[in-house]
């Protein structure tokens, strides 16, 4: 205990150190300088670092959105100008119009067959290439994707189209008509020692030729004679000019009626000049021919003083369409990607110097065939695309979807469209604007969507039945449908399973595919009932037998379709019946069979005949037909136009 005591006393026992002289504790109610400084400097410096890593994330954009409550306030009590006009860079989005140069009229012979006699007479056709990715708009409502309408058979509510005919083998102004008779072998008197020589027939042609008007003798030879070969005087009398031109008497023609309530669209078509040319005849070819285009036209002219522009040009052309027309209000002239002058109408009609409007991607493919770089995502399907671009082009509602028919076995139609898929088409009998009429008859189509083409051509038999054909003479329609329920899910395929209901593995004999109760169900082929009733297990059952040993079984059914029993003839694409779960089923689905020489096998593998397959004179006949539609799609508007031929009783 001393110990300890001598400790401390040798430590010392003094007060504790008090900081700033003072000899107490510190005052709650003081306030250090110091501190409230150093905590006042921390809270300005914070707020400044974080207002720099706002304005940086923001990138400058530091208005904020007005709550539309607040912004109709603030609208109603300046009179209605609350500052949405403010924006004038694009009033409505650009959208893509039917352009001239994508479609070609002519006028072609055809030969078409009235009781013994063929009768010649000229027929418009109007040949159309559209890309299906160019962002095509119309304002005429199309029917949503319906899988019963799409392979549906719609052969009883259609009526039989009547003959377009054959293309004939030369340019005839006037109707004609010809008969062919079997020429008189026995009875003819025939020297051959009285025929003329290659010259001396060469010269009864030139002494002919000189003394014939144009236009009041044709010239005919049984052999192809080659115009130019007699000079240029006679060239131009074979090829037809003629003096006559028919007026028809009290017609009155007016403009079509601006709807007062359709809004204006703008648009953008390229023009480019692959050759050296004149400014209103680049317009003129492009289908612009009013006087908006030839006033810009001659503005263009006067700014850059001179009328043509050399090759590498591109006219970026604006237009506001209204319905289905088009006018020009701006130009802008382009040394290929070169901005070099731009012209546009103003308010009171005066062509004046403008900016350049925001770039075109467009502009990069002026010289190519192929199409702008579109964003695939932003492209609608494959059946939406069809209708917009035929819409936009004047194809009728029947021809489109006969279109959507005759490509509903190879496109699926609910995938999104590539940017480089096309649709061509040839139809006859078009309207004064080349749209396509009730009279109009679909001769050949053409589409190439994803990395596939497919060519169809019309072509009537000697029954006089018509239908649409590929290259080889194959026809269109499938000669079995793997799916008899456009409309349904595919559930469970072919192969052993564990059965739901009886609980240990057997084969399933068919697949399954799985809609409401009442869904229809469609033949997936043409072909006889064998069988209309109860099967035990599978229910109500129909089966039906087709062509070559093959047949179909269409299972769980809730209701036969009216007139459905056996012996019945049905066509692919008819409602037989209804979608249930009678026999052994858990829910609501169609098992569907296909039976090859009694065989059952994979409705989703097994590899199918084609359909209707031409042969004999039939494909002779067919291939002829091809040739000359091929021959007449590749000619350029002059020139003479061939084609084939169809028969009418009577």
């Amino acid at each position: 205990m001393q110990d300890t005591e001598e400790v401390i006393a040798g430590l010392g026992n003094q007060p504790p150190l008090i900081a700033d002289g003072r000899s107490g504790p510190p005052d709650r109610r003081e306030v250090s300088a110091r501190w409230l400084s150093g905590t006042f400097l921390t809270g300005v410096t914070s707020s400044v670092l974080m207002g720099v890593a706002l304005f940086a994330a923001l990138d400058g954009r530091q208005q904020l959105a007005t709550p539309p409550e607040i912004a109709e306030l603030a609208s109603l009590a300046s009179g209605g100008d609350s500052g949405e006009d403010a924006k004038t860079a694009r009033l409505v989005p650009l959208r893509q119009i039917a352009k001239a140069k994508d479609r070609r009229r002519m006028e072609v012979s055809m030969v078409t067959k009235v009781g013994d006699r063929d009768v010649i007479n000229t027929m418009p056709f109007v040949q159309i290439k559209m890309s299906l990715a160019a962002g095509h708009n119309t304002n005429r409502p199309y029917p949503p994707f319906d899988p019963m309408q799409v392979f549906g058979d719609d052969n009883a509510d259609t009526a039989a189209p009547a003959p377009a005919g054959q293309i004939y083998g030369a340019k005839v102004e006037s109707e004609m008509s010809l008969k062919t008779v079997d020429f008189p072998m026995e009875t003819a008197a025939f020297d051959e020692k009285n025929d003329l020589s290659a010259d001396e027939v060469e010269k009864v042609v030139r002494e002919a030729g000189t003394k014939l008007d144009d236009g009041a003798v044709q010239i005919a030879a049984l052999h192809y004679v080659d115009p130019q070969r007699f000079g240029d005087q006679l060239a131009q009398s074979m090829a037809g000019s003629y003096d006559v031109r028919i007026v028809s008497e009290n017609v009155s023609v007016a403009q079509r009626a601006e709807t007062e309530d359709q809004a204006p669209a703008f648009a953008e078509e390229i023009i480019p000049f692959t050759k050296d040319r004149a400014i209103a005849d680049a317009f003129a070819d492009s289908g612009y021919t009013g006087a908006d285009a030839t006033g810009m036209a001659e503005a263009i002219g006067k700014l850059l003083n001179a009328t043509a522009l050399k090759a590498g040009t591109v006219l970026r052309v604006g237009l506001e369409v209204r319905g289905d027309a088009a006018h020009v209000v701006r130009t802008s002239v382009y040394n290929r990607t070169q901005h070099i002058v731009t012209i546009a109408l103003d308010d009171q009609g005066q062509y004046v110097p403008a900016q350049e409007p925001e770039s075109n991607p467009a502009l990069l493919t002026a010289f190519d065939d192929s199409p702008p770089a579109v964003t695939r995502g932003n492209l609608p399907n494959i059946y939406d695309g069809i209708y917009r671009a035929a819409y936009s082009y004047g194809m009728s509602k029947a021809m489109t979807q006969q279109v959507i028919k005759l490509l509903a076995s190879d496109v699926d139609f609910q995938s999104r469209l590539n940017p480089s898929d096309r649709l061509e088409v040839l139809f006859s009998q078009p309207d004064s604007e080349d749209q396509a009429s009730d009279e109009s008859q679909l001769l050949y189509v053409s589409a190439s969507i994803g990395a596939a083409t497919r060519t169809l051509y019309r072509f009537q038999l000697k029954d006089g039945s018509v239908d649409y054909f590929d290259r080889d003479g194959r026809s269109a329609e499938q000669f079995l449908l793997r799916n008899p329920l456009p409309a349904g899910k595919f559930r469970s395929g072919f192969g052993a399973r564990k059965h739901p209901i009886l609980g240990y593995v057997r084969m399933h004999t068919g697949v399954d595919w799985a809609a409401p109760i009442g869904t229809p169900i469609i033949a997936a082929g043409n072909g006889v009932v064998e069988k209309a009733g109860w099967a035990g297990g599978y229910g109500k059952q129909i089966m039906i037998r087709h062509a070559n040993g093959y047949e179909t079984s269409y299972n769980h059914q809730s209701a036969f379709a009216r007139g459905i029993s056996e012996g019945v003839r049905v066509r692919q694409g008819q409602v037989i019946g209804y979608l249930g779960q009678t026999g052994l089923a858990t829910g609501p689905h169609l098992h569907y069979e296909l039976i090859v020489n009694g065989t059952k096998v994979d409705p989703m593998r097994v590899r199918l005949p084609v359909g209707k397959s031409l042969n004999g004179d039939d494909l002779v006949a067919f291939k002829r037909e091809r040739d000359r539609i091929e021959d007449l799609l590749k000619q350029q508007d002059n020139g003479s136009l061939k084609m084939a031929s169809a028969k009418v009783d009577g």
